[in-house]
């Protein structure tokens, strides 16, 4: 039986995973261009200062990158209770028969039944509604569940992509506008159902993704649809009381084969973002190529596919903080990070980059 390294024998708390970030690093908005965003070389002790174009050259002929391809609904919409009443709405799941699961921001919660007018888009009246049905996915269920309809008899994905807005992180201060729609968004997004991006996807572009197959590297998708509660800080300072927010994924088969002959012909996997580590470590888990998810990583978790991973930088206390160090060590992390704030990096969904590789004892 191997002996647990002091990262992994030592019991962390909540406190161990804050630090102190300036205002001005957290990025309101996107750079210029998608791959001119810095990029944290983390593979070894001392980090190294890079942009992100240089990422192909940091990788190997036969490595293989596995991306999110999620797509980012326009899922935030507002609208009236019929007593006048503001409300508003943050879709995190479409569950079918034009149902829809959602958070829901009003001063008094209506009663179910009630039926809400939505505000549509500028010139395109369709009488959108929202029926409020109860709450999801139990009777004591933290979301609602609503039917939303309109005159056309159009499907939700329809509805918010026609009237809906970008659902902008907390930490991010404007109003959702074109350049949101446009950048809050991988260029490769695919499958509709997430309401936060894929972060360390979104420095990708076709520039990048061509210099990536010119070198002889491999590429795999997985889906993971991204929900609101991964801007949620955990609150308990015991880790394991902690309450994860589930997510729905899957691993196509295809993306399977891919995996498996990577690793025979002694490649590494590369996990584009946090999201893309916790579907194929649920997968490897559950032994489930699709479901919902709600693994939680800490330091001490045993990786079972991902080699290295490419990833933004994450909020205090946040469990995306835990699964980094969980991957590339809690001292190596914390270095890092203090080395970003220093040579002040961009911070958050749209923020700059780092490249790890995952410790021995991970």
């Amino acid at each position: 039986m191997s002996t647990p390294s002091a990262a992994t024998a030592r019991t962390f708390t909540l406190s161990d995973f804050d630090f102190a970030l300036p205002d001005n690093l957290i990025a309101q908005h996107p750079t210029p261009e998608r791959s001119g965003s810095r990029l944290l070389d983390g593979r070894s002790a001392q980090p190294v200062d890079r942009v992100f174009k240089e990422l192909p050259g940091l990788l190997r002929a036969g490595d293989l990158l596995v991306f999110n391809d999620t797509k980012v609904l326009h899922a935030r919409l507002f609208g009236e209770k019929p007593t006048g009443g503001k409300v508003e709405l943050l879709v995190e799941r479409v569950l079918g028969g034009n149902q829809v699961a959602a958070h829901m921001r009003v001063s008094k919660k209506p009663e179910v039944g009630t039926t809400l007018k939505m505000q549509c888009a500028e010139g395109q009246e369709d009488g959108l509604c929202a029926t409020l049905l109860g709450r999801w996915p139990e009777a004591d269920g933290p979301l609602f569940r609503f039917v939303l309809s309109n005159d056309r008899g159009d499907d939700p994905y329809t509805l918010m992509e026609r009237h809906g807005h970008v659902p902008l992180p907390p930490y991010i201060t404007h109003t959702d506008s074109a350049e949101d729609a446009h950048r809050y968004q991988t260029v490769f997004a695919k499958n509709p159902g997430a309401v936060a991006a894929p972060t360390a996807a979104l420095h990708f572009d076709e520039g990048v993704l061509a210099a990536l197959d010119a070198q002889g590297l491999q590429r795999a998708q997985v889906t993971l649809h991204v929900g609101a509660g991964t801007f949620q800080p955990v609150k308990t300072e015991i880790l394991a009381d902690h309450q994860m927010h589930s997510e729905w994924y899957q691993v196509p088969a295809s993306t399977q084969r891919a995996i498996a002959d990577c690793k025979a012909r002694g490649g590494r996997v590369v996990a584009v973002g946090t999201t893309t580590v916790r579907t194929l470590e649920s997968w490897a888990q559950s032994g489930q190529a699709q479901g919902d998810t709600s693994i939680f990583i800490t330091p001490g978790f045993r990786f079972t596919h991902v080699d290295l991973l490419l990833t933004n930088f994450h909020l205090p206390k946040s469990s995306l903080m835990m699964l980094v160090s969980a991957f590339a060590g809690y001292e190596h992390i914390m270095a890092l990070y203090r080395h970003a704030i220093e040579k002040e990096y961009r911070f958050f969904s749209y923020g700059d980059a780092m490249l790890l590789e995952r410790t021995p004892s991970a």
